[in-house]
């Protein structure tokens, strides 16, 4: 198998060091390794299949050396501005920032829905927003199948979705102390207010969930509404999505669809208690998929609750299994 030089950009961070871990799970071929990170960070040690690496500061140079492929998990002013030097220099770049996702020319991709949107990279490829991966994860079927017309998001995210600042809010809070990520305590909370607010009333992480669904799916007729919302807990996504069909449906056949899908994992037994939770799915790359059920006040609607680990699938995972599509 031929074997890649790979760089982590922001490899220090939160989903930089787990991009590494999942690297190093999942045996992807490297012959070199490069850790990138901002001058605060530089010279830190970091030990990868057993051996000990020295993270550089990033500069205008530091793909001067053959990298054929970036991770970049260090946010999207230094996406804007070493993603395209990089790529001047032959590297595919994947890009785990914002900043590139709307992109007309560059694909965002979720390697279980839109795998082949690969072929027309041209050196960037993003990824998409946490909580869009593991809601298109389970709906690609389904729209294949039935065609969705209209998309409700409720979203019950994880303080790690905010970094290591948003888990010391919720440690911190707990002992009583003051929040200072959040404009409001997270312990015992939830704050409906995730990125910044537009005029419009929404926040920037519901339009992403909008916009990233239909350019994922391929179809911008789908009509799509999300609601984000901050809620204390540590790791992991929880997504309520309702859904209205074009075509009839029989649940058996959407239980069948759902079972059938590449990364999906469905948990569903309500008369035992058993459906999806934010601390099962910690640690784990697969979307878990429950409380799958009609929605009785529209025509041909589904409801079902979708839960994923956003650090590994919402980012790392996510990030690992398009430079795998490379393979």
């Amino acid at each position: 198998m031929k074997k890649f030089n790979v760089a982590v950009v922001g490899a220090t961070g939160m989903v930089g060091r787990m991009m590494l871990k999942v690297l190093e799970e999942r045996t992807f071929p490297i012959e070199n390794l490069y850790l990138f990170s901002s001058g605060k960070s530089k010279g830190t040690k970091i030990t990868f299949c057993d051996k000990e690496y020295t993270v550089e500061e990033l500069d205008e140079h530091s793909f001067d050396r053959k990298i054929d492929i970036a991770l970049f998990s260090a946010g999207g002013d230094v996406s804007k501005t070493y993603a395209p030097i990089a790529k001047s220099k032959g590297t595919v770049v994947i890009d785990n920032s914002s900043a590139w996702r709307m992109d007309k020319d560059v694909p965002l991709i979720v390697p279980e829905v839109n795998p082949d949107d690969v072929k027309w990279q041209s050196g960037i490829i993003a990824n998409p927003n946490c909580s869009t991966i593991q809601s298109v994860v389970p709906l690609v079927k389904l729209h294949e199948r039935f065609k969705i017309k209209r998309i409700v998001y409720s979203t019950y995210q994880s303080v790690s979705g905010s970094g290591v600042g948003g888990i010391k809010d919720l440690e911190e809070g707990m002992k009583g102390q003051p929040p200072q990520k959040y404009p409001h305590p997270i312990a015992y909370n939830c704050i409906p207010h995730i990125d910044v607010f537009n005029e419009d009333g929404y926040t920037k992480e519901e339009i992403k969930m909008i916009k990233e669904t239909q350019k994922i799916l391929g179809d911008e007729s789908i009509r799509v509404t999300a609601t984000t919302v901050r809620v204390p807990v540590k790791y992991s996504h929880s997504v309520s999505i309702n859904l209205e069909f074009e075509k009839p449906f029989e649940l058996d056949e959407v239980f069948s669809l759902l079972k059938s899908t590449d990364g999906v994992v469905v948990v569903d037994d309500v008369k035992n208690n058993i459906y999806p939770m934010a601390i099962h799915a910690e640690g784990k790359d697969e979307v878990f998929v429950g409380r799958v059920r009609r929605d009785f006040s529209i025509e041909n609607g589904l409801n079902m609750w979708v839960v994923a680990d956003n650090i590994r699938k919402g980012a790392a995972t996510n990030s690992v299994q398009i430079a795998e599509l490379f393979l």
